[in-house]
């Protein structure tokens, strides 16, 4: 148990989720592009 605890501690959380964060934005602008394709570019 020492062991896992020491994982979850150890994380640097910050990172992770800017790291989440940035490929969420980084995947919405294709795919924004790709239903507006399927839409016929009308918003």
């Amino acid at each position: 148990m020492d062991f896992i605890a020491g994982l979850f501690t150890s994380l640097n959380w910050e990172v992770i989720f800017q790291l989440t964060f940035v490929s969420l934005i980084l995947i919405s602008g294709p795919v924004v592009v790709v239903l507006l394709a399927f839409r016929g570019g009308d918003l």
